[in-house]
């Protein structure tokens, strides 16, 4: 019997994020609880940054930012906030950082928690995915199920399945 096989990822799709950015960069400017108060968001390919004029509308910017990703169906456990501190000029910044892949210590978590369950699959870590290979698709589909219903604190996709 052949082997089945299936990859662990954790990946964000860029182009939600973008749009996600870009409506709440819209909202931001329309509202008028953001007037002249300076609210910017920021972006790089790592992390998102939010300036405003006060603690309470940096928290209000982030608030809209968080809703608009979820419309989009980014997983908020892929942004990692930063705390507000104050910035240049009497403004204070958020930094959001933007978890992707699976880093060695979240890897072995999730190595361990897929080796705790009782199917005949086995389990390794392949740079920042983890590839889990089985004979029986029933047991992949019970670690998937498995993985889904336990709360690592990384978004999980399942790809490559074959």
């Amino acid at each position: 019997m052949a082997q089945s096989s299936f990859d662990v990822v954790s990946e964000i799709d860029a182009q939600e994020v973008r749009n996600a950015l870009d409506q709440a960069r819209r909202e931001i400017s329309t509202r008028f609880d953001f007037k002249n108060t300076g609210t910017e968001i920021h972006h790089d390919d790592a992390s998102i940054e939010i300036r405003s004029s006060s603690e309470g509308r940096v928290q209000a910017a982030g608030e809209v930012l968080k809703d608009k990703m979820v419309r989009r169906n980014v997983s908020l456990k892929a942004l990692q906030e930063g705390r507000i501190e104050p910035g240049a000029g009497g403004s204070y910044k958020q930094k959001i950082t933007l978890v992707q892949g699976i880093v060695d210590e979240k890897a072995r978590a999730l190595n361990k928690f897929i080796k705790s369950l009782d199917v005949k699959v086995q389990s390794q870590v392949q740079g920042d995915r983890l590839r889990v290979t089985g004979k029986a698709k029933d047991d992949l589909q019970a670690v998937i199920k498995a993985l889904k219903d336990e709360d690592f604190g990384i978004p999980l996709q399942f790809t490559n399945y074959r």
